[in-house]
């Protein structure tokens, strides 16, 4: 049953010129897809004034925004093989019941957001039952880094890819895949905000001395993460204190590993302050004069925030024996959106204390390196910038074209 729209002030189809309602099927695998869905959701009811229905997958704040979900997110969204293999028989349960449900409705468009472990598979399914039902992925597999043969095979199953990264077009062409629409990464939407974010708050709680630099830690939101890099990041500050360096220490930490990360203090010689939420841990990347940071989304995070990063990470012995299946010059993301690596990246058996010392004690103070990390993180927003619009609006703009027109279009597919 497709539900009502949430704006019920405007006729459906009061005028002959008016468009027909919208029925969309959505599907989220994760808490991070139900934020990027819902955002999405709400461009598209600004821009058909509310005359879209929506079924499919999604949590919280999709479900805020209109859609009916078929089941719990809960159901499906978990990380990692040994979250998952204990849940198998669930989600591939789910996966299927997801696939009746969109081919029941018969959408104008699907959109699969992320999560591609779940998503492509229902995606797959879908196609091969519904053909002409234009199929949408919001968020590109990085096929740019790993395993590329994915690209052409999507083009079996995917007309669209709508990407977050700039560079993720030109890779999908160069790869075979289906044709890909840079829309805009959802930071970019935060940079007003944080530019007008006040840090003054964070300063009087942690008692922040002004006269000495703010070294943010983040050593990841995954216990594997913590695990691995909490013993050589302690370490490596124990060392700059021996150099005379005694940066004021912030370690913005992700709920789920915070006990984890408290536990792991035990062996630290530096008392760091340890902050929680959005807003703190920005104001830490705005107040730091550094970063020592674990690869991933919050290379960006940082570089939009402008601060200076020695970026590491450690992975277990077998992934480490895969990197040669790595097909990018870098793995922080700040450096392949920039085309250079402007950003150290301090891997594997280098990710020691001594080198991870010597890369933020060049961050800490005034040199030649600091200086042209400065100059390349004042490059970064205009490389993530749209030429209009916010990425939810730019998203939703693609969504829109195929639901409206696509299957005309994939009649001819």
């Amino acid at each position: 049953m497709w539900p009502q729209p949430n704006d019920d002030r405007t006729p459906r189809t009061g005028s002959p010129t008016a468009k027909p309602d919208l029925r969309l099927f959505l599907v989220a695998g994760e808490h991070s897809g139900d934020a990027l869905g819902a955002k999405l959701m709400s461009a598209l009811n600004a821009a058909r004034k509310g005359r879209v229905h929506y079924l499919g997958v999604g949590g919280e704040e999709m479900e805020r925004e209109g859609l009916a979900s078929q089941f719990p997110l809960s159901d499906v969204a978990v990380m990692g093989p040994m979250s998952i293999l204990p849940r198998l028989p669930r989600i591939i349960s789910r996966v299927h019941r997801t696939v009746d449900a969109a081919i029941a409705a018969e959408p104008d468009a699907v959109v699969i957001i992320d999560a591609p472990e779940f998503t492509h598979p229902i995606a797959k399914r879908i196609r091969k039952r519904a053909p002409l039902i234009p199929i949408i992925d919001y968020v590109s597999p990085s096929v740019w880094a790993w395993r590329p043969g994915r690209a052409a095979k999507m083009k079996r199953y995917v007309d669209h890819v709508m990407a977050l990264l700039p560079f993720e077009p030109e890779a999908h062409e160069r790869l075979g895949g289906p044709p890909c629409t840079y829309v805009g990464h959802p930071l970019i939407e935060r940079l007003a905000w944080l530019r007008n974010l006040d840090t003054s708050s964070l300063v009087e709680r942690a008692q922040l001395n002004p006269a000495r630099p703010v070294l943010v830690v983040l050593p990841g939101s995954r216990t594997s993460e913590v695990t691995r890099l909490m013993e050589p990041f302690g370490q490596a500050l124990e060392l700059l204190k021996l150099r005379g360096l005694e940066p004021q220490v912030i370690i913005p930490v992700a709920s789920g590993v915070r006990k984890l990360v408290e536990k792991r203090l035990s062996t630290w010689t530096v008392n760091p302050s340890l902050v929680v939420g959005e807003e703190d841990k920005f104001r830490a990347f705005k107040l730091a004069n550094a970063a020592l940071a674990a690869s991933g989304t919050v290379t960006l995070e940082l570089a939009l925030a402008g601060t200076p990063m020695v970026v590491a990470y450690k992975v277990d012995g077998i992934a480490a024996r895969l990197r040669f299946l790595l097909k990018v010059p870098s793995v922080v993301l700040a450096n392949l959106v920039l085309g250079e690596n402007a950003f150290p990246e301090i891997l594997q058996e280098e990710c020691t204390p001594q080198n991870l010392a010597d890369a933020v004690e060049l961050l800490l103070k005034d040199t030649p390196e600091r200086n042209a990390q400065l100059h390349a993180l004042a490059r970064i927003p205009q490389k993530l910038v749209l030429d209009w619009g916010t990425p939810s609006q730019s998203a939703a703009e693609v969504v829109l074209r195929y639901a409206e027109y696509g299957r005309d279009q994939a009649a001819l597919r």
